[in-house]
């Protein structure tokens, strides 16, 4: 085995696990030469040598003929069998052989050459003979009598001079670092028995190459793992700053263990805690006092309904644990202190519906809806005939409506609702706390005086004077009389502002930045590195290793099919297709399954949050001005991520199985990073099996559309006519300057096409949902039959074609660019986006709550509680009145702390 190094280094060493350390040794005649002087001739050939050569035992050359010298790092093929060891011996046996050999060379006629089976043997022995040769060379500088050498020996030391002796000296520690290094890398075992060093990625001792770090002087990688799993990195590079001390190393051993991670919230000092606490505070003020109003209310209602004043009223606490969530019964929102409860059936209701149903229109907790999207079979998602079992299916949702009402007295007390309802309509509902009566009025009081006393409102005034320069602009509109078509762009190796990012951001603007993965150690987003570490893994409920089998969505289908994970990420990168060459496109969402990232994928979950801009917002765990942070130890926080997108994509758009994220809105802001991509390029073939597919779709697409109004059927006939006689190029809506947001074709293209709508325009772009929902197709390819909320119910994609759609009817358009590789972006709570994947890519996103979009997340949270009681997005996942609580809480409690210490 050789263990490689740049030939100029002065630590470069070359060493054979077997064979020992070989040096080059000059066949020359060795008559006439006394031990001591061919020890010194060896030294001086090794020292007049600048570089490291590699010297193979020759086999068929002549005998007198030097092996050719390597000036430059040589690689060793793995085909080639490694030498057999000499027979194992010990260090004064060794060394008497060693030196056997030489004597009976000098005993030799002049002019006899040593045969080829003593130069094998005299190589094997050269660490002997290196260690004889500096105890002589040290004797012979102590004793300094050049008489006592021969004629030849004689005649170089008289000549020496002080540089010789340096040289001399250089060689001696040259020869000392060799033997340190031998002893840390090739040490023997108490048997006398060699040990063979180890690659750290692969833990094999039985490789023919390694290379050895400089830089820690223990590490070594074999030349088959840095060109399979670095391939970023030379042998050079590795030779310099190995991977373990770049902090990359994606060993087994390697990432299951966390790093010693610091946030850089760590060393943030006193004043800018105190501006953000006060900005905290500013923010959400507003919104502690609409629910101190709405528990006032309901103060007042008791206080009819107990006919005594509200000051006299003591409420019962509801027995609460903090490491539980409390959810009303009927709209699923969380409850976070004032709420009335049965005390016969536990059956608990927030104080919204307390008041919808006194005033007869309750909206919380919608009637279910039944889902029933039929399999029509494989042809017909490809635009073929259905199915004839599943040709009459002409409906796919039904209302399950309820005829039982639910009144409240005249009072204004609230019964429990029927058995039908979930209750068991027997007794009136008490009202109850969770927190001590005084906790919420008096935060209010404390924080109108910080208010007051800090005038932090004046501090907002300036975002109107700052000025952004156009190189951290990106065009991502084209609006008409409008200022907001330019995104917010900088990059992560330039000092980032945060003021500038507020600016835009509390505008409710996307903010895009570049480079994020520069700032990280390189750690491998390659699918086979992450493999590699979820291998380690067990899923708990199956039992199964979570490397093994995934669960992937099928975007043709919108269904969840299992595959192997080798498979899947062997499409990843290789690309898949279905029996009739129509590209297939699969997704893995939230993966690894069920546990946080940071247990599983603990270097990658590392390596994620250094990425991160902005701490003060997106580090979930010490941010500033993350809400989520604020909440208390004991409490159960919601699931913020981070969480794994991994998708295939291709650059052509399909209009059926395309590889999206379809409309949706999230209820928190979120971080969303391009950790990885792998481009999969359509074969000629596969473009023109492609073209004739979306023919047909076309025309099952006008077949299916006749149950139109009169007035649709007449558009959509003048339409589809058209789509169907013209010609249709893909690359021309790329190349269209109307919707920007593509890169020119002098850049590098992008790998997701992000679409994102503002606040604004929701109402607009709900309308045109709901008119033309027809057009559009879901789970099997079956037409949208119902909405029940455009946006929440993730079933609607616009192509490039609705957008244009879009624009002409209701003059609004989206937010459009593409997402590069190591680019993060920010989406802010309560605008609706989509996502489609240009190439295959590996995306971690992160959820967080940021005080400008509070009054956001409070918006959403009324819309959820109004969806039917089975749909997707109906839970109140995110609790954002506990949030707003216990983060101005915080707040008011740094600020009295610091302000305290200060005086």
């Amino acid at each position: 085995m050789a263990i490689l190094a740049p030939a100029n280094s002065m630590q470069s060493l070359i060493q054979t696990s077997e064979v020992g350390w070989n040096f080059s040794v000059e066949t020359k005649r060795l008559q006439g030469f006394s031990l001591t002087q061919k020890r010194t001739s060896i030294n001086r050939k090794r020292k007049r040598v600048g570089e490291i050569p590699v010297f193979d035992v020759p086999k068929k050359e002549p005998c007198n003929q030097r092996s050719a010298r390597v000036s430059k790092m040589v690689l060793s093929d793995e085909s080639e069998e490694e030498q057999l060891p000499p027979k194992k011996m010990g260090e004064r046996q060794r060394f008497k052989r060693a030196k056997l050999r030489m004597v009976l060379s000098d005993e030799s006629e002049e002019g006899q050459i040593p045969s080829k089976k003593q130069r094998v043997r005299l190589s094997f022995d050269s660490e002997e003979v290196t260690r004889t040769t500096r105890r002589s060379r040290c004797s012979v500088e102590k004793n300094s009598d050049p008489e006592s050498l021969t004629s030849t020996s004689s005649t170089s030391v008289s000549s020496s001079s002080s540089s010789s002796i340096a040289a001399n000296e250089e060689n001696i520690a040259k020869t000392r670092s060799m033997r340190k290094a031998k002893a840390r890398n090739d040490t023997t075992n108490k048997n006398g028995e060699k040990k063979r060093v180890r690659c750290h990625q692969c833990n094999r001792n039985d490789r023919k190459t390694v290379v050895q770090c400089d830089n820690c002087k223990q590490s070594l990688y074999c030349i088959q793992c840095i060109r399979k799993w670095y391939p970023e990195l030379s042998e050079v590079e590795i030779f310099e700053t190995c991977p373990l001390c770049r902090g990359n190393c994606n060993c087994n051993l390697c990432l299951i263990k966390h790093r010693a991670f610091k946030s850089t919230q760590g060393d943030v000092v006193k004043p800018k805690i105190i501006q953000h606490a006060q900005y905290l505070v500013h923010s959400l003020l507003p919104f502690l006092k609409q629910i101190h109003e709405e528990q006032s209310l309901e103060m007042e209602v008791e206080a009819g309904i107990q006919g005594i004043s509200s000051s006299e009223i003591q409420l019962t606490e509801a027995p609460f644990y903090s490491d539980e969530r409390v959810y009303c019964n009927n709209c699923a929102t969380s409850i976070v202190d004032l709420h009335r409860s049965c005390q016969s059936c536990t059956y608990e209701l927030c104080l919204s519906c307390c008041r919808e149903i006194r005033k007869g229109n309750l909206l919380g907790g919608a009637d279910e809806v039944l889902y029933n999207y039929s399999y029509r079979g494989f042809d017909y998602m490809h635009g073929g005939d259905p199915l004839s079992e599943s040709s009459d299916v002409s409906r796919c949702m039904d209302q399950v409506e309820t005829f039982t009402k639910w009144y409240s007295h005249d009072n204004g007390a609230v019964p429990c609702p029927p058995k039908e309802m979930g209750g068991c309509g027997n007794q009136i509902l008490e009202l109850k706390r969770i927190f001590p009566s005084y906790w919420i009025p008096d935060l209010k009081i404390k924080a109108e005086e910080i208010e007051k006393t800090y005038e932090v409102g004046r501090s907002l005034t300036h975002y109107n004077v700052i000025t952004t320069n156009n190189e951290m602009l990106r065009r991502a509109a084209s609006r008409e009389k409008s200022d907001d078509n330019f995104l917010y762009c900088p990059s992560s190796m330039d000092i980032l502002d945060l003021v500038s990012f507020q600016k835009h951001w509390i505008k409710g603007e996307p903010v895009i930045v570049r480079n994020v993965l520069a700032r990280t150690t390189g750690l491998s987003w390659e699918p086979d590195v992450m493999l590699r570490a979820m291998s380690c893994n067990v899923d708990m409920e199956t039992g199964a290793e979570l490397s093994e089998e995934v669960k992937v969505i099928d975007c043709l289908s919108g269904c969840e099919v299992q595959i192997s994970a080798q498979q899947f990420f062997k499409g990843y990168t290789a690309g898949r297709a279905y029996k009739n060459s129509w590209p297939e496109m699969l997704k893995l969402k939230d993966w690894p399954p069920s546990a946080k990232f940071e247990d599983y994928l603990p270097r990658h979950s590392d390596e994620f949050i250094t990425a991160l801009p902005f701490q003060e917002y997106t580090d979930p765990t010490h941010g500033l001005l993350n809400l989520v942070v604020k909440l208390p130890d004991e409490c159960i926080k919601p699931d913020m991520g981070p969480k794994t997108y991994i998708a295939y994509g291709i650059a052509e758009e399909l209009g059926r199985g395309d590889s999206v994220t379809k409309l949706h809105c999230d209820m928190s802001d979120a971080v969303n990073i391009l950790t990885h991509t792998s481009e999969v390029v359509l074969t000629e073939e596969q473009r023109s099996i492609v073209q004739m597919q979306k023919k047909k779709h076309r025309a099952q697409d006008a077949k299916e559309r006749l149950g139109l109004s009169p007035m649709d059927q007449e558009i959509q006939h003048r339409n589809i006519a058209a789509e169907t006689n013209r010609p249709r190029d893909d690359d021309d809506d790329i190349a269209n300057p109307t919707f920007p947001g593509f890169a020119p074709p002098e850049e590098e293209s992008g790998s997701a096409l992000w679409d994102i709508f503002r606040r604004e325009d929701v109402t607009k772009l709900q309308r045109y949902l709901r008119n033309h929902s027809k057009e559009f197709r879901h789970t099997y390819c079956s037409p949208v039959e119902k909405v029940v909320h455009p946006i929440h119910d993730q079933t609607f994609y616009l192509t490039i074609e609705h957008k244009r759609s879009l624009k002409e009817e209701f003059g609004i358009e989206p937010w459009t660019f593409e997402q590069k590789r190591g680019e993060a972006v920010f989406i802010p709570a309560g605008c609706p986006h989509q996502v489609r994947n240009l190439k295959s890519c590996t995306k971690v996103a992160l959820d967080f709550v940021s005080p400008e979009n509070i009054g956001e997340c409070f918006r959403l949270m009324e819309e959820f509680r109004k969806l039917p009681k089975n749909h997707r997005a109906r839970e109140d996942k995110l609790e954002i009145k506990k949030i707003t609580l216990h983060a101005i809480n915080q707040a008011v409690k740094d600020l009295e702390d610091l302000t305290c210490s200060k005086k």
